[in-house]
């Protein structure tokens, strides 16, 4: 098949044009910096060079495809210390180009990675963004089958504490305890994205994707074993502190205040409602795994 990838040689788009490539398909990735160029022709893959705030230029790209995986990040709209930036309105417009460009070429076959959190309309913070996009692609004809794939909580998030272990030995964050959480590896959700585009499309559909639950105390007992902290604390703030914090940073205080309420949703369960009701298989790499690589980083930096 001909398929398209958005996204780049990101941590879930490296290992699955990888996949891809491995089992025939022609695929295409798209990226904004033109010197992945090589690295993309080294995978055996097209290279793309565009943004997805370029409605012709993806226009272009989508001509032919078989299916076309669709993401969004938040670096890739802009300077996250940038009080300018409106991101919820900047993504919403990528939205909005993905559906021009597919309505176009009468794309037929279509892979969005949203989010845990996409389902709801409020609480959810920051990833609202996800909520709505599947909104504006959920607009193009019903005969344009749509797989809404849906990870959790990134373990790959928690290397943003590496810092603030190494000066002042805790993690702090606005919610922990002993509720678990479920966390997800990018390599796992490259192998249910590769899955599923090799599966039938048919309608809409939702998956989840999640690797592993654990609790914050969890984590960070496994994370300061890892490094040779074993008494490594998982710390509870309040919102106000949490904010403070990333607004004394610089931080776009809307991203800001839409973290603390993502993380506030996280503690007390309400974002993990839909999760839990079509709660997946766990995939392969737990968090044992993950401290492993925690600790590599670490050490590194």
């Amino acid at each position: 098949m001909n398929i398209v990838l958005t996204g780049s040689l990101g941590n879930i788009g490296k290992p699955l044009a990888q996949k891809l490539v491995q089992r025939g398909h022609m695929v295409t990735v798209i990226s904004s910096n033109p010197e992945r160029v090589a690295e993309i022709k080294a995978l055996g893959a097209r290279p793309a060079v565009g943004k997805m705030q370029d409605v012709d230029f993806l226009t272009d790209v989508f001509a032919g495809a078989d299916i076309v995986y669709l993401m969004e990040t938040l670096d890739a709209v802009g300077d996250m210390f940038d009080e300018s930036v409106d991101f919820m309105g900047s993504i919403s417009e990528v939205g909005k180009n993905y559906k021009m460009a597919i309505g176009r070429n009468g794309v037929k076959r279509v892979v969005h990675l949203s989010s845990v959190g996409a389902d709801m309309e409020k609480d959810n913070g920051i990833l609202l963004f996800h909520h709505n996009v599947e909104g504006i692609l959920k607009q193009l004809p019903e005969d344009v089958a749509i797989k809404f794939i849906r990870p959790v909580g990134f373990y790959t998030n928690l290397f943003s504490y590496i810092r603030e272990i190494k000066s002042r030995g805790v993690i702090t964050c606005n919610y922990g305890g002993g509720r678990k959480h479920p966390w997800v590896a990018p390599s796992d959700i490259a192998d249910v994205v590769g899955e599923e585009m090799e599966k039938p499309f048919d309608g809409r559909m939702v998956r989840y994707v999640a690797s592993d639950e654990a609790s914050a105390n969890e984590v960070a007992a496994a994370l300061g074993k890892a490094i040779g902290k074993p008494d490594l604390k998982w710390m509870v703030v309040s919102d106000e502190e949490l904010l403070s914090g990333w607004l004394g940073i610089g931080f776009n205080s809307r991203l800001a205040r839409g973290f603390v309420e993502m993380q506030a949703s996280q503690g007390n369960g309400i974002l993990y409602e839909d999760y839990y009701r079509n709660k997946p298989l766990l995939g392969k790499v737990k968090l044992a795994d993950f401290a492993r690589e925690f600790a590599a980083a670490y050490n590194q930096e």
